[in-house]
């Protein structure tokens, strides 16, 4: 198909060639007959041209760029000797006339094959680094750039491309370390996170399955421990699994179906019971935003917040609530007066298994603001934290209003 293509090409700008050269012979003065007569002439040269060019397109298809632009500087100056032969024998042209312009062509056919050189070596020279370029694009080298080849328009694009190609490349493997190390951190943190209140449960089930403790006072507190545990690690099951299910899309087209005063109700009371246990007071201060629509998903948001406010808080401590509705977006903070966090902390809050304790001692996963932020982000909010003054932490929510 593609060299039925090339012939048609080939005939097509021949057959304009030729009729522009009858179309200037009538401009310049040649009478009918003259013109049919230079028809015939030259009818059988376009034909000849044709095949020529065809011959040339397929034998110099496998050869070099300098072979190729030598080539069709040769094809175009033997075209334009037999059109000048042509026309000398049917007396158009003087024979004087004939040498002159033979000589001419020897001219430029050299002038001809020296262009051809110099462009094929400048286009050769482009071509050989990009090849250069993606040779070492093969090799993982994902540093290498072709850069401005000079090539001309179509090979500078090329070059540009394999560049642009070669960045995407070096960010996806970025990307892809990145995630490794995330996975492999994550992992660790889950063994430690999980290795603790296994081992302690292990230590107070065989305590009492080799009867180490009996009384009751002794057995009542390793229930309570181990139920503790056990709380424990269904939070760190139960926080993975949604972290790894979250779905921003589902997220998106969930109407907002709650409002603020429902959703910081129900976060209040999941953690209810641990507030009771250490003397805390939970303070609200809802205003503006009481009854704004928000997502349900907010409340999971606020638990963990409120979760992370009540581990923090020492007993008998204060929580507050607080939210503000704005024109375009709805604010919540939850402020606690416990130790707070160190500045050095703030950038790293968020991240999974994130404890500012380097012995990673104490309740919870350290996937509860992780999730917390997922949330937040897929809803098309902010989330963030701040010191409170004197002491404490104040971790703030912005989400757009529905």
């Amino acid at each position: 198909m593609s060299g039925w293509r090339t012939l048609a090409v080939v005939a097509a700008v021949a057959a304009t060639g030729l009729v522009g050269t009858l179309a200037v012979a009538g401009l310049v003065g040649m009478d009918g007959t003259e013109i049919v007569h230079l028809a015939q002439a030259m009818a059988p040269v376009a034909v000849a041209t044709v095949i020529v060019a065809v011959v040339a397109a397929r034998a110099l298809s496998s050869t070099s760029l300098v072979q190729r632009f030598v080539g069709v500087a040769l094809v175009a100056v033997v075209v334009a000797a037999v059109n000048i032969l042509v026309l000398t024998s049917q007396m158009f042209v003087s024979d004087h006339d004939a040498a002159l312009v033979s000589v001419l062509l020897v001219y430029a056919l050299g002038s001809g094959v020296a262009i051809a050189i110099a462009t094929a070596r400048a286009s050769r020279t482009a071509i050989r680094r990009l090849e250069t370029t993606a040779h070492e694009l093969g090799r993982g080298n994902l540093d290498s750039r072709a850069g401005d080849v000079h090539g001309g328009p179509e090979l500078d694009a090329l070059a540009t491309s394999l560049d642009t190609m070669a960045e995407r490349l070096e960010q996806a493997r970025a990307s892809e370390r990145r995630a490794d190390t995330m996975r492999r951190d994550l992992v660790a943190a889950m063994s430690h996170d999980l290795r603790t209140p296994l081992s302690s449960l292990r230590a107070m089930v065989e305590a009492i399955d080799e009867e180490v403790v009996g009384d009751t006072e002794t057995l009542r507190l390793y229930a309570f421990e181990m139920r503790r545990a056990v709380v424990q690690l269904v939070d760190l099951v139960d926080d993975l699994f949604e972290l790894t299910q979250l779905d921003v899309e589902r997220i998106l087209a969930e109407p907002p179906s709650s409002r603020v005063q429902d959703v910081v109700h129900r976060a209040i009371d999941a953690v209810r019971s641990e507030v009771t246990r250490k003397h805390l007071s939970v303070h609200t201060e809802l205003g503006t935003a009481l009854d704004a629509p928000c997502s349900p998903r907010v409340a999971r948001v606020l638990h963990n917040l409120l979760s992370n406010a009540v581990r923090h808080t020492p007993a008998e401590g204060t929580i507050r609530v607080t939210a503000t509705k704005e024109r375009s977006h709805i604010h919540i903070a939850v402020e606690d007066d416990g130790a707070g966090f160190s500045q050095e902390a703030l950038p790293h809050l968020f991240e999974p298994f994130f404890r500012e304790d380097p012995a990673r001692s104490g309740a919870g996963a350290g996937l509860g603001l992780t999730l917390a932020g997922r949330i937040v982000e897929a809803l098309g909010g902010r989330i963030g934290a701040e010191r409170s003054d004197p002491r404490g932490a104040r971790f703030w929510v912005e989400l757009p209003v529905a």
